[in-house]
């Protein structure tokens, strides 16, 4: 039987693999991007922190944000699907587009800005495993605007077998990897930057303190998973997934009409209670 081992699918444990180990971070992003590693000059991570160990067990959204030469780039693992995900995909791209512009500065200031999105759902038909999402002109297609990327990389249509000469599946194929054989098949690959990346895993999965904090944020994502399913389940989400404010209120009106507007309290509490903010849950429950 193999050892247990922590996986890189974990937010926490993608931002902590590559916010102290920078060869890797600067490969990752490499293969990722298809940019030749000799054309990457500098990476700087604007948000390296890890919350305390005390705010692990509430939900918050631990994305890597980069400065990658010109570019500013964001990388977040998503496990769960959520109906909006498209529409906070694009917020949170819009909130990083706008984020370096100063008032009083010219709008062609704005940098390229690149999402990166490791996603355990399919979103796309298809087999392809990675999707760029771009802006064009829709009788033309010629591109709007080379500002905008998102890329979308879709863990579940992935190959097992590792191929040593495509390092972007190979990179997928790590975060994937959530049993001891998965990350020896990386290994024997013979690809230095891969064996060092499995053995930092090995030395995580030792790390008594590291798989306290995966345990914990494990259980924080699933209380949200949890939480959110409820409040779909009673209609509430459901206009919003939809971009229709007036579902919402007719979820909650049926809810209370119901005599379960105790229940909507509850949802509420239990949603603040792992991290939400108001702000949070008044976009969900449209109050």
């Amino acid at each position: 039987m193999g050892r247990d081992v922590v996986s890189a699918k974990l937010d926490v444990i993608f931002k902590k693999i590559f916010t102290e180990n920078k060869d890797m971070l600067h490969d990752f992003i490499s293969a990722m991007l298809d940019i030749p590693s000799e054309k990457i000059t500098e990476i700087t991570i604007t948000n390296p922190e890890l919350p305390p160990e005390s705010a692990l067990g509430k939900f918050s959204r631990l994305d890597l944000s980069l400065k990658v030469d010109d570019k500013l780039v964001n990388v977040e693992i998503q496990v769960k699907e959520h109906a909006d995900y498209r529409d906070r995909t694009l917020f949170y791209w819009a909130k990083l587009y706008t984020s370096e512009l100063k008032s009083g500065e010219d709008y062609g200031d704005l940098k390229q800005t690149i999402a990166i999105n490791i996603i355990n759902f399919n979103m796309f038909k298809g087999d392809n495993y990675h999707t760029e999402v771009v802006t064009a002109i829709k009788d033309t297609g010629e591109i709007f605007s080379d500002k905008f990327s998102i890329h979308f990389f879709e863990l579940k249509k992935i190959s097992r077998k590792p191929d040593p000469k495509n390092r972007k599946e190979l990179w997928l194929q790590y975060i994937n990897a959530d049993k001891e054989e998965e990350l020896t098949m990386l290994e024997n690959t013979n690809v230095p930057i891969m064996q060092k990346a499995v053995r930092v895993i090995y030395d995580m999965s030792e790390d008594t303190r590291v798989r306290e904090i995966a345990r914990m944020r494990e259980k924080a994502l699933h209380d949200e998973a949890t939480y959110l399913k409820e409040a779909m389940d009673k209609g509430i989400a459901k206009g919003r997934a939809e971009g229709r404010a007036e579902g919402i209120v007719e979820g909650i009106a049926k809810g209370r009409a119901e005599g379960k507007a105790e229940r909507d309290d509850e949802i509420i509490a239990r949603m603040k209670a792992i991290g939400y903010s108001d702000d949070d849950i008044k976009g969900i429950f449209g109050i």
